[in-house]
């Protein structure tokens, strides 16, 4: 694994590097310590027990019963509760061999009514890097496990929460080059809770084709969806072939980046509720702040608030049953 690249951190699995060309393109800071104190963005991080949004903050039709979750965005839980699993400390990195492939490991057991979740249960991530030619590539790898006797069944949802920004002095992500792989979308309500339409997104030009972010528009906070049928999403993606989601590039730097995922979604948002402070390191050298739209993060996952009761099957784990997914980055430069 070509560890000069890559840097992670046993707190939320995070990825703190992804280094191409001498540039890192994902956003974060030089010390671990601030992942615990400033990562209100969760910049890097293992999102869990469930990604995204659940409505009203509560789980119901599980055990016959009605979970109350933390609610931390509005009424509603957002990305796991008031810490997730991105400020949990995981066990790794543990060195392995996955895929015929060298890559670590961690591994996070989540207590029955953590965050108000039921049920214990075991992620396992991997990360794996290589080299095809000239492109470095990260494989990202999830699997949770229902462990527990508690209760018969609980809710998953996982993805890592990474930024990035291919042209890392610039103070936002202005003229990076995107190309998503469909404008279909989840409509929302006034709580960016889905409405349960799927309907094309008005700020995204046709599939495929590239367009130009500003350094203040278009703005987008959105899921975009690839698979329309979500009766047929299995739980575990990982039998599902990896699909393009999002190129990204920067003219300056002349660097590019795709991002697949066994995932039916994804969300594509261009960050701007980033504020990060000044902080000042351990060693008195002051770290610079980030702001709004410094960074682009794609978080390929389930459809947002998959809780409810039509979508429930890509999300609800039962005892005996595997959750899964798989993730790959692709960076080179020109």
């Amino acid at each position: 694994m070509p560890e000069s690249a890559f840097t992670f951190l046993s707190q939320g699995a995070t990825i703190q590097e992804f280094r191409i060309s001498n540039h890192n393109i994902v956003l974060g800071f030089p010390e671990a310590k601030f992942y615990k104190t400033h990562n209100v963005p969760y910049f890097g991080e293992t999102i869990g027990r469930t990604t995204n949004r659940v409505k009203d903050a509560q789980l119901h039709d599980l055990n016959g019963k009605t979970y109350q979750l933390h609610a931390n965005d509005g009424p509603n839980c957002l990305h796991g509760g008031k810490e997730g699993w991105g400020k949990k400390d995981f066990e790794g990195p543990r060195p392995v061999m996955r895929g015929g492939k060298e890559g670590v490991q961690f591994t996070y057991l989540s207590r029955d009514g953590e965050e108000g979740y039921p049920g214990t249960v075991e992620c396992r991530v991997w990360y794996t890097a290589g080299k095809e030619g000239e492109v470095t590539v990260l494989d990202a790898e999830y699997q949770v496990e229902f462990v527990g006797d508690e209760c018969e069944e609980t809710v998953v949802g996982v993805t890592n929460h990474s930024y990035f920004n291919l042209n890392p002095t610039s103070p936002t992500i202005a003229d990076h080059l995107i190309n998503l792989s469909t404008t279909n979308h989840l409509a929302l309500d006034s709580n960016s809770i889905p409405t349960g339409d799927i309907i094309p997104h008005p700020s995204a030009p046709s599939p495929n084709t590239p367009f130009t972010l500003g350094a203040n528009h278009p703005s987008f906070d959105d899921c975009f969806v690839l698979d329309p049928h979500p009766t047929t999403i299995p739980l575990d993606t990982r039998t599902v072939p990896l699909r393009h989601l999002v190129t990204l590039s920067h003219p300056a730097t002349k660097l590019h980046l795709e991002i697949l995922s066994t995932e039916p979604a994804f969300q594509f948002y261009t960050g701007e509720h980033i504020d990060v402070p000044e902080l000042v390191g351990s060693d008195g050298v002051k770290i610079p702040g980030m702001g709004p739209r410094k960074g682009i993060a794609v978080e390929p996952s389930r459809y947002v608030d998959a809780q409810r009761r039509e979508w429930m099957g890509m999300c609800r784990l039962k005892k005996g049953e595997v959750w899964g997914a798989r993730s790959r980055y692709r960076a080179w430069e020109e």
